[in-house]
């Protein structure tokens, strides 16, 4: 694999946090790392591979040379910088939900689409934290027999929503325990010893934009237009790792035993799957982990061909950082760096 120059937009944040650590155990081949972040962060010295970087703020010209600029901030960032770094010839992959559903950018994951890639105009984008495990999970069941319907309900962790939450559900919680008040400033309710089935803003049609994230990114990936979705997105007083109850309806029979073995032989997943024995996916044991963990995989009785499961990822490796590093080997692994044919 080739070496690259890269640029880390949001390199303080949650996600980018995990992700500088990442490249680190990955070994990624970084020949120069450049760190970007709000005022606030501007100064702090941070060690990656062996380098030390000092965290500036984001400048067209500071973006010059890097062949690959990573984006982990909100969307309206995203949108400003994320065609400046192109310009300046870096190839973008943004976490943010700004170009998902661009036409011209390809949203991958690497283990399901990343034959997209070749296709980039200068941006690519990773899905929704909750898609991905989704996609990952269902994918390869899809490529054997044809799903025709998904109903998911998700448990999102608050480190979806960023460090401020994290805190939030930290000090509200020891607050709620010593009978002191904490109002909430995140969240429209409390999110300690809550259950809020509210995730972004809400639109006409009733579902949430979270929810129709994961409608228009799961079919957009898996190149499957009319598979029918409904989902709920739920945020738990988790502080990692989103879980999922799934239940899909398939264009034949299939029984629980081979959808495990599908599950199981695809790169990624990790079936998890004795609950007599109370093995099933926790986010407990699961944060700081790569895979997409299954298990409760059982029969949908109350459908023809279908199946329900249990899945739990965490959110900032495989649902973030993870999977924008995966996209970057895939790219240099193609060699689909931006040429100025490409810009």
């Amino acid at each position: 694999m080739r070496s690259c120059s890269i640029a880390v937009l949001g390199a303080t944040g949650a996600v980018g946090q995990v992700f500088l650590r990442i490249i680190e155990e990955r070994k990624f081949p970084a020949k120069s790392i450049k760190l970007f972040a709000s005022k606030r962060s501007v100064g702090k010295r941070i060690t990656v591979l062996g380098q030390e970087c000092v965290v500036e703020e984001p400048t067209p010209e500071a973006l010059r040379g890097a062949d690959i600029a990573f984006i982990s901030v909100s969307g309206e960032i995203s949108r400003q910088w994320a065609p400046i770094a192109v310009k300046a010839g870096a190839l973008v992959i943004d976490d943010s939900s700004t170009f998902r559903m661009d036409p011209n950018v390809p949203l991958v994951v690497p283990e399901v689409n990343a034959d997209d890639l070749r296709h980039h105009q200068g941006i690519t984008a990773i899905p929704n934290c909750t898609t991905t495990p989704l996609v990952m999970a269902l994918y390869p069941i899809h490529k054997v027999n044809p799903i025709r319907r998904i109903v998911v309900d998700t448990y999102q962790a608050v480190s979806g929503t960023g460090r401020a939450a994290m805190d939030e559900l930290r000090e509200q919680s020891k607050a709620q325990l010593d009978g002191k008040a904490y109002p909430p400033r995140v969240y429209p309710h409390p999110i300690a010893f809550n259950v809020l089935p509210h995730v972004d803003t809400f639109l006409d049609n009733g579902y949430t934009k979270e929810e129709w994230k994961i409608v228009q990114e799961t079919r957009k990936i898996m190149h499957a237009p009319d598979i029918a979705i409904s989902a709920t997105t739920v945020r738990v007083p988790v502080f990692t790792c989103h879980s999922e109850a799934v239940h899909v309806e398939l264009a034949h029979p299939m029984s629980p035993e081979e959808a495990r073995e599908v599950m199981a032989a695809f790169p990624g997943v990790e079936v998890v799957d004795d609950p007599r024995q109370s093995r099933y996916p926790l986010a407990l044991d699961v944060a700081g982990k790569d895979p997409v963990y299954v298990g409760r995989v059982r029969r949908d009785v109350s459908v023809p061909n279908g199946l329900a499961m249990w899945l739990v990822s965490d959110n900032l490796r495989k649902g973030a950082a993870l999977n924008a590093i995966q996209i970057a080997e895939e790219v240099l692994k193609q060699d689909l760096l931006l040429t100025p044919e490409r810009r």
